[in-house]
């Protein structure tokens, strides 16, 4: 979409990310905001003229990420869906929800918004990580809007939780955001703190291409400059941790169990943060699962192995019975 067809569609044009259009190629991606509930979304996705006539697909991502982080899943799957990448409030460049509701449900709220607002659903949803729990609430309580789910590392409830993964959860704690603010103050650069973020989420750091990590160190730099960054991070964190906590019907592994559209699940072996034990409770949760797994992969699949991750998806859908 053009910048003169956004303003047509009433829709503000957003910057492209730092380094370039986050890696998208010019004429293939196009980025929008679209007015919400709470908010403004940005959103990334292929012309109209480039995906006419093919089935929509919504990709969500995790905690800390954008829409950048589907960048070459969307090119692996271009043919096969129209497939828009959105960056939830205060991530990516979507800005901080005006009631500052950072919480699973202030996300979910987003996202059924836009799929409201542009009349896409039912669509095909893909989540990552926080993404996931998104995915998973939003298709438990909206299952109008989607046709198919598609979970990467999905950030379900896992208790106990990976010892590599409690660092994260420490975000949640009050206070500790504060010290962990004044690190980088001590001596340690843009480079090292993103590579460390990149150790994280990818099963092989070494493995990241020279331009990936570039674009990551741009956009950590990009993000230091924001200030609200830490304050989304940190009650986005608190969100997951909350969620994690909840009862009764608003429970995710619960909500999981009303789930009827079919789901493909992927997990990493690598994944320091969501473990892949968790993909044993998930395919007895969701009533028509089935599971990839990939034994070099992180918490990032479809960044690490996007080709594995894009052929799994393609075999997936054309299994779906016809809309």
């Amino acid at each position: 979409m053009s910048t003169e067809q956004q303003e047509r569609a009433g829709a503000e044009p957003t910057p492209p990310a730092a380094g370039g259009a986050g890696g998208r190629p010019a004429a293939r991606w196009a980025t929008r905001t679209v007015e919400v509930p709470g908010g403004v979304l940005s959103v990334t996705g292929p012309t109209a003229e480039a995906a006419e006539g093919l089935p929509e697909a919504l990709f969500v991502h995790g905690l800390g990420g954008s829409s950048d982080n589907w960048t070459e899943l969307l090119a692996e799957l271009v043919g096969t869906v129209r497939g828009e990448a959105l960056d939830l409030p205060g991530f990516g460049w979507s800005p901080p929800p005006t009631d500052g509701n950072l919480s699973v449900n202030g996300h979910v709220r987003a996202v059924i918004g836009y799929l409201e607002a542009s009349g896409r659903g039912p669509v095909h949803l893909v989540g990552n990580s926080l993404g996931g729990a998104v995915a998973v609430r939003l298709t438990a309580l909206r299952p109008d809007l989607v046709r198919s789910l598609t979970l990467i590392s999905p950030a379900l409830p896992e208790l106990p939780p990976q010892r590599t993964a409690l660092p994260t959860g420490l975000l949640a704690v009050p206070g500790v955001p504060r010290l962990l603010a004044r690190v980088p103050a001590r001596g340690r650069s843009v480079e090292q703190a993103t590579d460390g973020l990149l150790d994280l989420v990818w099963g092989n750091a070494r493995a990241v291409p020279a331009e990936r990590r570039e674009l990551a160190v741009a956009e950590y730099r990009r993000r230091m400059g924001l200030p609200y960054a830490m304050q989304v991070l940190v009650g986005s964190a608190r969100g997951i941790v909350s969620a994690y906590t909840e009862r009764g019907d608003q429970a995710l592994w619960r909500q999981a169990e009303r789930i009827e559209v079919p789901v493909l699940l992927v997990y990493g072996l690598r994944d320091k943060l969501v473990s892949y034990r968790s993909a044993a409770r998930a395919c007895a949760a969701f009533r028509d699962a089935r599971l990839l797994v990939l034994p070099e992969s992180g918490h990032v699949a479809m960044m690490e192995h996007p080709a594995q991750v894009g052929r799994a998806v393609r075999e997936f859908l054309r299994e779906l019975p016809q809309a």
